[in-house]
């Protein structure tokens, strides 16, 4: 069998596979927008971008400074959130997801921190 014959079987394996069963599934982006910025860093409004996935992993995408802004990865959301969320309860942090769940994070919210797409409409 040729090398180059052997390269085209193999291509089929190269596809990736679906994960299995028990393992969690997709990617799922959402926002980060504060309402204030207490260190006057990164500014108010919506100043990050970024995905949780399948892994558990986050991906974050600082909005500032401007044009390219900076990524940053962690083990988890919850990671995430107790290095730039939960630390600063001044600033009103609303997290957004895809599908218009809304995470709120603070002082001076609701006693209920999760809003539904539903509550939101």
């Amino acid at each position: 069998m040729s090398e180059e014959e052997n390269k085209s079987e193999d291509l089929p394996n190269l596809k990736p596979k679906p994960p299995p069963r028990l393992a969690p599934q997709g990617i799922r982006t959402f926002t980060v927008c504060r309402n204030y910025d207490e260190t006057g860093v990164s500014g108010d409004g919506v100043v990050i971008e970024g995905v949780t996935l399948a892994t558990g992993q986050c991906v974050i995408h600082w909005l500032y400074p401007p044009p390219r802004g900076g990524i940053a990865i962690f083990d988890s959301l919850e990671d995430f959130l107790k290095v730039h969320v939960l630390p600063h309860p001044t600033n009103k942090t609303v997290l957004t997801f895809e599908d218009g769940e809304q995470q709120k994070y603070g002082d001076g919210w609701n006693e209920d921190k999760s809003t539904t797409k539903e509550e939101i409409n």
